[in-house]
């Protein structure tokens, strides 16, 4: 007797970009695509006000698709003197509802942006947005780990995820001490072994998340290519050979983890 085929992963991409031109012109057949893999849902994430009205308008198209919006370090730097008006159209977003998150919002010191101080202040104005509607963080760090840590900490009420987590073993034990998840995209797969590695493995399964940050960092064997939220398997089934333990299962844990840390929309 022929033995059933295995049932496939369930899986959820916690951080991608469908309203992105190199993902929105063939949107649909992105996310059919998405759908075959094995995925029960995804996060894209709005970067602006514009951006995230978009997002919540993909969200309300198929309900497997959740929404986030946030002022990025990028999008606040581009708004400039706006600022102040930018995070109210964005409260009002927030408040007509329609969004899992507030994202991805955080500190970039990697790119020439706005100085430290204003980016912290930026950060800072948003997790108390967060905090008040009780909804998650989606956060971005490029080289402030300690900052953004430290700023964490004076926020304690708020709740979320480390976005595109590369960072240390010390770092992730600071966030993970906080209560926050990791989320690990196709970079795992780019360095298997050394500080990444370590820290993906010290990760609580109870914490762990997985993301493409599509259309950006495709996984191997896709690397170099448009990435999707399909690709999302890859990371999956590398991390779990990283940590030892089975794919189905780690699939299972992390997308249970995902549901209950998006549970409004």
């Amino acid at each position: 007797m022929t033995a059933p085929p295995p049932e496939p992963l369930r899986l959820f991409d916690t951080h991608c970009h469908l309203t992105h031109p190199r993902l929105r012109e063939d949107v649909d057949a992105v996310c059919a695509r998405a759908w075959e893999a094995g995925l029960v849902g995804c996060m894209t994430i709005g970067t602006g006000v514009a951006d995230a009205r978009q997002a919540r308008a993909l969200a309300r198209e198929d309900p497997r698709v959740r929404a986030a919006a946030g002022i990025d370090p990028f999008s606040a730097h581009a708004a400039g003197d706006g600022f102040a008006h930018e995070l109210a159209e964005l409260r009002t977003l927030l408040l007509e509802g329609g969004y899992a998150a507030v994202g991805e919002i955080g500190l970039d010191y990697h790119h020439d942006l706005d100085p430290r101080p204003v980016q912290a202040a930026r950060l800072a104005a948003q997790l108390a947005l967060a905090a008040e509607l009780d909804l998650p963080v989606v956060l971005h760090v490029r080289e402030a780990h300690a900052d953004l840590i430290a700023i964490l900490r004076e926020h304690p009420a708020c709740r979320g995820v480390v976005h595109s987590f590369t960072g240390t073993p010390a770092d992730a034990a600071a966030y993970l001490a906080l209560g926050w998840h990791l989320a690990f995209n196709g970079i795992l797969t780019y360095r298997r072994l050394g500080p990444l590695g370590d820290a993906a493995r010290l990760c609580p399964g109870e914490r762990l998340l997985v993301e493409t940050d599509s259309p950006y960092l495709a996984p191997v064997p896709h690397r170099g290519r448009r990435c999707e939220p399909a690709f999302v398997l890859h990371t999956l089934t590398h991390l779990a050979e990283l940590r030892g333990e089975e794919a189905a299962l780690l699939a299972h844990v992390t997308t249970e983890n995902a549901l209950a840390l998006f549970e409004r929309a």
